[in-house]
């Protein structure tokens, strides 16, 4: 195998990352290999059914279940979650809807309101010197 081809490899880690699943849930197969970015580019144009099954039950890694909870990474850890979930469980606490999921999608959407009216100001001022 030429250092080009070598090159074109990820660890199972970072292609899980980009395909959203959680490792540790994923196939040995997968698990102990490398992926070529053409085999990434093929799970994700046609995932094989445990790919699917992952992405649609789970368990999820943190940053899928913060934005499936609509809060951020930080967000999980102060509401007490640090394990990945499963669609159940994050639909379970959609609708209990705790007081910390609560406080931390109050916390989130501020912070979008914010980054929206500085992303606003910016353009502002751009095109103000224009």
């Amino acid at each position: 195998m030429s250092s080009h081809q070598t090159a074109q490899t990820m660890k199972p880690a970072t292609a899980a990352k980009k395909l959203g699943v959680y490792l540790p849930a994923t196939p040995a197969a997968f698990q102990e290999g490398v992926v070529s970015r053409a085999e990434l580019t093929e799970l994700q144009a046609n995932p094989p059914e445990w790919l699917r099954e992952l992405r649609a039950n789970g368990p999820h890694p943190r940053p899928v279940v913060a934005t499936k909870l609509g809060v951020s990474i930080a967000g999980l850890a102060r509401g007490g979650v640090t394990e990945p979930l499963t669609t159940e469980q994050i639909e379970e606490l959609k609708s209990e809807l705790p007081e910390w999921l609560q406080r931390e999608r109050a916390t989130q959407a501020e912070v979008r309101k914010e980054t929206v009216r500085l992303k606003n100001l910016k353009r502002e001022k751009e095109s103000g010197q224009g």
